[in-house]
């Protein structure tokens, strides 16, 4: 009996070690080999690479740059310190143009992004892109096109100087899943990592109030790709592994909440 069960213990591990060594081989050597566009100098370098390992490019091969137009726009957060009333008056008389869609304080009554309040830092990139063509908008970018720098940063300060909707009554409970603790499962971190829950963080949107038919259209733009002027491509990672019904709830979320 007991030279059976030694047989049986002995044929599991041998089986087992099988099973590991064949998944490794597949995981690590041939899986590697078998993605579009890449090409390994050994099988070392292909293991390497499966293990997450950074491997460095040879000399000779060229960068791949986008074929469409990146943002430029280097965020820090003392970007835009040390505005002053000047400025900001400045770019009162310049937001005069901008009433149509985003309203005379900064409150729109459409289906456009309210600007009062928002951080100035993400105005600024965001015009920034407009002007660039970084981000496309048949109606922004002739808007911008003739604006310096220094009057696209008097724009940001005097909307970020405006004061922010008012509270109001909102829906019971807490954020959704997706907003208070991402899907670790698929690598997508929560909405409030960047854009805070109820308060965002300097350089990224203010969510809170937006129009929910402009965040749903953001979202899904990141989704598809034809918005791309986020900094080291972070919303696209994200916007892409979202079900219909997590953008939903976030675009939802957000709009219910001043």
């Amino acid at each position: 009996m007991s030279a059976g069960r030694d047989r049986w213990t002995t044929t599991s591990v041998g089986v087992t070690a099988a099973i590991v060594i064949v998944a490794a081989i597949i995981g690590f050597a041939w899986l590697p080999h078998e993605q579009p566009g890449q090409q390994f100098r050994s099988m070392w370098d292909a293991i390497c690479s499966a293990a997450g390992l950074i491997q460095h490019a040879p000399a000779s091969e060229a960068v791949v740059k986008a074929d469409y137009p990146t943002t430029q726009v280097q965020v820090v957060p003392q970007m835009l310190h040390g505005a002053d009333a000047e400025s900001i008056g400045r770019g009162a008389t310049l937001a005069l143009r901008c009433t149509m869609c985003h309203g005379a304080r900064g409150m729109s009554l459409a289906n456009t992004p309210n600007l009062a309040g928002q951080d100035p830092i993400a105005i600024y990139k965001q015009l920034a892109d407009f002007q660039t063509g970084a981000r496309k908008s048949a109606i922004m970018a002739p808007l911008v096109a003739a604006l310096s720098d220094q009057d696209l940063r008097d724009l940001a300060v005097y909307y970020a100087y405006l004061p922010r909707a008012a509270d109001q009554p909102t829906a019971a409970g807490g954020p959704p899943q997706i907003v208070a603790n991402g899907a670790p499962m698929r690598s997508i971190a929560p909405c409030g990592a960047c854009h805070g829950t109820l308060a965002s963080k300097p350089g990224a949107g203010w969510l809170g109030d937006q129009p929910v038919v402009y965040l749903r259209a953001q979202l899904q733009a990141f989704a598809a790709g034809s918005r791309h002027n986020d900094i080291g491509e972070q919303m696209r990672n994200i916007a892409r592994g979202l079900t219909p019904a997590e953008i939903d709830a976030a675009a939802q979320y957000y709009a219910a909440h001043p």
